[in-house]
């Protein structure tokens, strides 16, 4: 007699959710959007120069942002292209025809050589670039007034 009621247990519908499968389905979606999202960061990585009192450059995450990178090694890289600063000049005036905003953004190694920066700088001069954004980032404190990890700022000329 017991045995038919463990049958009939067994044949009724099942009226719980069972959310174990959505459950793993939102972990692996998780896990990919954690090992993604670093990549999408655009051009080359580079430890920038730390400030204290940087000012948000907004503009500089846009798309259409002309975007060039010196890293620690003496490399130039406009956007994610490796170049020499020699040939900056007439890749950037190709990108900066027909645009209103003629800003450029600079991001260096904090360990880069200064005559590559430099080096870059007068080329992106010669190049007609109206106002150029020297990216960094802010100084983390200990105390409470620290600022947000990943803040950019700029000086411009």
């Amino acid at each position: 007699m017991k045995e038919s009621k463990a049958k009939k247990r067994v044949e009724g519908v099942v009226s719980e959710i069972n959310v174990t499968p959505m459950a793993d389905v939102m972990l692996v979606l998780l896990i990919i959007f954690m090992v993604i999202t670093p990549m999408l960061s655009k051009g080359v990585s580079v430890d920038m120069v730390k400030t204290r009192n940087p000012i948000a450059m907004q503009a500089a995450d846009k798309d259409d942002a002309i975007l060039v990178a010196v890293t620690r090694d003496g490399r130039v890289y406009l956007g994610s292209t490796q170049m020499t600063p020699a040939q900056l000049p007439d890749k950037v005036k190709d990108l900066l025809t027909n645009r209103l905003d003629k800003t450029t953004y600079l991001k260096a190694d904090a360990r880069a050589q200064y005559k590559v920066v430099v080096d870059v700088v007068n080329n992106l001069r010669a190049a007609g670039v109206d106002q150029l954004g020297l990216l960094t980032e802010q100084i983390q404190e200990r105390g409470a007034g620290a600022a947000k990890p990943g803040e950019e700022g700029q000086a411009a000329q």
